[in-house]
């Protein structure tokens, strides 16, 4: 028998989302000691580490919860089926990232960026999301841009005329949440 913490520690998850989970319905209610503590068994383990797989492929609760609410002879149509769905999704964005690369290479390349004798972080973050990006697909640009040109990026930030404490902060962060 294992207990919440014990079960959450050998699937790799918290014990908060393994008390989601159960709150949920994705996992059956535990047995409870005299003392009404939780106690997981071997089935709940196994399940659990099958939840884990297929959020670490990315799919939804919802996707997960059909897949183990089939009939067990029918589990493996189903699964493959959503994750055909999902492999499909990912080459969506995928593509769509790849848009975006080609937009930013595009606008690196113009005469008139290269030519501008000032361009802004506003005037740059407005072109960004007018190719697309969100928020967080700009956050991951600059940190693959920290990743693999820190040098560059720095000039790059001050080509925007960017203050220096906020490049600092625009660096770090691009550093520590990656």
């Amino acid at each position: 028998m294992l207990t919440v913490g014990k079960l959450a520690q050998r699937c790799g998850l918290s014990r908060t989302t393994l008390l989601y989970y159960e709150s949920i319905r994705l996992i059956p209610p535990p047995q409870r000691s005299g003392s009404n503590y939780r106690y997981y068994d071997e089935a709940d383990a196994q399940r659990l580490l099958e939840i884990r797989s297929y959020r670490d492929a990315g799919l939804t609760i919802e996707d997960i919860r059909a897949i183990l609410s089939t009939n067990s002879k029918h589990t493996g149509d189903k699964a493959s089926g959503v994750l055909k769905r999902r492999l499909l999704e990912l080459d969506a964005e995928i593509a769509t990232l790849r848009d975006h690369q080609r937009a930013i290479l595009k606008l690196l390349q113009s005469e008139a960026l290269g030519k501008a004798k000032m361009i802004s972080k506003e005037k740059w973050v407005s072109i960004m999301k007018a190719c697309g990006l969100s928020d967080e697909q700009m956050h991951r640009w600059h940190a693959e841009f920290e990743r693999s040109a820190p040098a560059e990026h720095q000039e790059f930030l001050e080509f925007l005329h960017i203050p220096a404490d906020e490049i600092v902060n625009i660096r770090k962060h691009s550093r520590t949440n990656a």
